[in-house]
Order: structure tokens, then C-alpha cells, then sequence
């Protein structure tokens, strides 16, 4: 039997966008407060017996999520060629997260956005 272990660390971003080929209210200029949620996983625990330390994902998240606050995310290079859902916004954070882990033997397992509180999407690599 394989153990795994997993952490969960949320954030919130700010940033408005609008929704390309939409027809509805979406496809207008809006704005939401999204939260970001990230779980990171691991067969082992470290030398502390921790997955890794909160402090560090949370430094980590927040490095990405700068990129997002307080943005109209249509401009942005990433969201000039991928609409800007919840769905391609939690890829976005998936990879740019992912690029900015290097502890051995973490695993970053999901990235979910929360648009609402009743509403999310995720993101994971199969």
C-alpha cells in the first residue's frame, strides 16, 4: 500500500475580465474576488514530517497570484489567446506554480479557482 500525503493552502486575488464569445451578462467587462486553492502532495514527508512547509507554498502562491491581482486578465500574454474562465485561469496558476516548485518529491496535485463561493473550477495533470 502506497501512503500519500496532501496540503491544502488557499488565497485570494482580485482581477477583472470578461468573457470572449460569451452571450450573457459575462461577456461584459466584470470583476470577481476569486480564491485560489492549491493541494500539493507527497509519498514521503521531510525531515519535519511535513509535505512541505505552508509558509513556503503560501510565499509561492502568492508570487503567482501577483501576476493576476488587480489585473483586467484579458490583457494579459496568457489570456490574449486563452479565454479568461475559471478553468483556464486555474491552469494558468497549475503550471506557473508548478514551475516554481522544487522540492523533490512534491507533487502539486490541483489548482481550484473559486469565481463564487457556490462556483469553481479545477485543474489538475492527469
Amino acid at each position: 500500500m502506497t501512503k500519500l500525503y496532501s496540503i491544502k493552502v488557499d488565497s485570494p486575488f482580485s482581477a477583472a475580465h470578461n468573457l470572449r464569445g460569451y452571450c450573457g451578462k459575462c461577456e461584459k467587462l466584470h470583476g470577481h474576488n476569486w480564491q485560489v486553492e492549491v493541494e500539493l502532495a507527497a509519498e514521503k514527508l521531510n525531515s519535519l514530517a511535513m509535505v512541505c512547509d505552508f509558509k513556503d507554498i503560501k510565499k509561492q502562491l502568492a508570487k503567482v497570484l501577483q501576476k493576476l491581482d488587480h489585473q483586467m486578465l484579458n490583457k494579459l500574454p496568457y489570456f490574449k489567446k486563452n479565454n479568461p474562465t475559471s478553468e483556464k485561469i486555474a491552469e494558468f496558476i497549475f503550471y506557473e506554480l508548478k514551475q516554481a516548485i522544487k522540492a523533490k518529491g512534491i507533487m502539486l496535485k490541483l489548482v481550484r479557482v473559486w469565481e463564487t463561493a457556490s462556483s469553481s473550477a479545477t485543474f489538475s495533470e492527469k
